[in-house]
């Protein structure tokens, strides 16, 4: 059995608020901060208010998800360093030569080759380590996320987001928000790695339920693209099977417990397929965590996990996606 430890990618080096302003800043694990009474929010800031910047990363678990530490970003040179991963080149992540953008999100990857420090001598590295890096328009928000296709079971990763301010929420009405949606799918039960991308609408009515706003949103217009960028969405159309035209939209579950007063969300999502009779089977499931920012708490970044069968392997596949949106 492969023993693993996932790497958290927390980048911080753009944003001088939650740190120095060497262009390094390392994260340590701060600890955690979980939900109310809703879905337990990842670890991270401990006792945040909503005048406070708050960052959350994948947590410690069985698999190994939230050891990786010291991860900075340096502007400079568009370049990641990553701790506590082994086999993936110099601990540097560069931008992919093959799929640099996924939307307005960054794309990475670690090299695949490192050579003996006394015989130079040429070590093969863990496959396909890629990561996600998006930011908003403003600066307030960001947020990265990491996996391998190199393990015949779920590799290597993890994910973290971030608000660098504060947030005013509102008390009354409701709110709407727009943006876009990129991530990484990885397998159990064989390697490999892809991309997709899509579209994301999120709205809040900041008047009920008296526990936790209510909280809507669906993403969809996805798109699956293996590394090299080829769109192989109708694979999985094909597989999937009944006349299947589009992948099914991901549908967040309303309830009350889902926000808190700092402006964090967190709750559960999950999509369906339909039969030629209307009847709905689920096909993914999984959690969203997210977080408010601004004076207006005019945007919003996090991140969605959801798994599923992949139809064309009849293996289990995770999908860890980020996105940012705007009133």
């Amino acid at each position: 059995m492969i023993q693993k430890l996932a790497l958290l990618m927390a980048l911080l080096g753009m944003l001088s608020a939650c740190g120095g302003g060497d262009g390094t800043n390392p994260v340590n694990n701060p600890g955690t901060d979980d939900g109310d009474d809703g879905t337990e929010l990842p670890d991270g800031t401990d006792g945040a208010t909503a005048a406070d910047p708050i960052i959350r990363y994948e947590e410690q678990s069985e698999n190994g998800n939230g050891y990786a530490s010291d991860i900075s970003y340096d502007p400079a040179t568009d370049t990641f360093s990553v701790n506590n991963l082994g086999f993936d080149g110099a601990n540097v992540y560069t931008r992919d030569n093959q799929v640099a953008w996924l939307g307005p999100f960054a794309v990475y990857e670690a090299t695949e080759t490192f050579y003996d420090s006394m015989t130079g001598a040429p070590i093969s590295q863990i496959a396909d380590y890629k990561a996600i890096y998006g930011v908003s328009s403003s600066g307030q928000t960001n947020f990265a996320i990491v996996r391998t296709g190199g393990y015949i079971d779920y590799g290597f990763g993890g994910f973290v987001y971030a608000r660098n301010g504060s947030v005013t929420l509102p008390t009354t009405g409701q709110a709407a928000y727009s943006g876009d949606y990129a991530g990484l799918r990885d397998f159990s039960g064989r390697d490999g790695i892809e991309y997709v991308t899509g579209d994301m609408e999120m709205s809040i009515d900041f008047e009920d339920f008296d526990s936790g706003d209510a909280v809507s949103g669906y993403v969809y217009n996805r798109r699956v693209y293996d590394t090299a960028g080829n769109d192989v969405t109708n694979d999985i159309l094909v597989a999937m099977g009944n006349g299947a035209t589009s992948l099914p939209t991901l549908v967040f579950d309303i309830g009350p417990g889902v926000t808190q007063d700092n402006g964090e969300i967190a709750g559960t999502l999950r999509s369906n397929t339909f039969d030629a009779n209307g009847v709905a089977t689920k096909y993914e499931e999984g959690n969203y965590y997210a977080v408010l920012s601004g004076a207006n708490a005019e945007e919003v970044v996090g991140v969605i996990v959801v798994d599923s069968n992949d139809p064309r392997y009849g293996v289990d596949v995770r999908e860890t996606g980020g996105f940012i949106l705007y009133r």
